[in-house]
């Protein structure tokens, strides 16, 4: 099958769908988009299925020519985008034809674009998902990012439909974040003032920070933990270790850890944490399992009745 030629694949370009879900006991993590949020839009303005598998395109640097006729959508970081050399929009439904020259340049606001074709990239599940874990060697295209030359299946369709996301429902990408994390079970580990120095300072993110974690430096936090059985690690998860210096954990993160953990930043922010650049900065906010779940239930009613503010082209 025909699909996508890769011209230039980028710094970091990798294929992904929702996620691997299941296969932890396997030691496989869940990989899937950082920005759920941005990913999710592209597949909901060409009318694909929310499981469809597109691309994540760290920093920006791609170019890909078509070998099919098809349509996409470009979301995420705002970086400058080119068909056949002419600035294409992101955030709506746009079609391309074979021989067309796609290019997403290097973003200036955000850090990671998402890409979107009708009816997703055809790539071959790996234990139930697509999604590329490079560490694991898992996903995508032989488990690794993109490379010169590679060819990205699909098929010869068009969207039915062309819609655009309004600007004022779009995300908003800065340098600063601020994350509502829920507590677990061994903030007790975490004395009062050691609390209130985590949610009382702001943290800067270091250039150590990747699929697996955010690294942040700031005011140290310590527990009065001595040791500890490695135990599973969700999404989110904000790790204390020895040096105080807290690590957030995200989608490519390992399944098990032995590090005290305050407890775990909600998906829709570890999305905008995932836009942020090294050097932005971060506060935390603690927020009940409650507001968590009303956050969270709000969101996604708002993102099913999208349908009323997409803008028809």
């Amino acid at each position: 099958m025909s699909g996508f030629l890769v011209r230039q694949p980028g710094l970091l370009s990798l294929l992904q769908d929702r996620g691997r879900y299941g296969a932890h006991n396997l030691g496989l993590t869940t990989g899937g988009p950082l920005d759920f949020v941005a990913f999710d839009w592209a597949n909901r303005l060409l009318g694909n299925a929310i499981n469809a598998t597109g691309l994540e395109v760290s920093f920006g640097g791609l170019t890909l020519e078509a070998e099919v006729e098809s349509s996409f959508v470009i979301t995420g970081a705002v970086a400058p985008c080119k068909l056949n050399g002419e600035t294409i929009a992101q955030w709506h439904t746009l079609d391309i034809h074979a021989g067309d020259k796609l290019e997403i340049g290097f973003a200036s606001q955000g850090t990671r674009v998402y890409l979107a074709v009708s009816g997703g990239f055809d790539i071959s599940p790996s234990f139930g998902s697509s999604s590329t874990v490079v560490r694991e060697k898992i996903g995508g295209i032989h488990g690794d990012k993109l490379q010169a030359g590679d060819r990205l299946p699909c098929g010869n369709v068009k969207a039915i439909r062309h819609y655009r996301l309004g600007a004022a429902d779009r995300p908003a990408y800065g340098d600063f974040a601020s994350l509502r994390i829920v507590l677990g079970y061994q903030q007790a580990a975490f004395d009062p003032t050691q609390q209130w120095r985590f949610f009382n300072s702001r943290y800067r993110l270091t250039d150590r920070c990747d699929r697996m974690g955010f690294r942040l430096e700031g005011e140290t936090v310590h527990s009065n933990m001595v040791g500890m059985l490695s135990e599973g690690i969700c999404h989110g998860a904000v790790q204390i270790p020895a040096d105080g210096q807290p690590i957030v954990l995200m989608n490519d993160r390992q399944t098990i850890g032995g590090y005290p953990k305050i407890g775990s930043v909600i998906p829709l922010d570890t999305a905008r944490l995932a836009q942020l650049s090294p050097g932005s900065e971060v506060r935390f906010e603690a927020i009940s399992i409650e507001q968590a779940h009303n956050i969270h239930c709000l969101e996604q009613a708002r993102f099913e009745r999208s349908s009323l503010r997409l803008e028809r082209i």
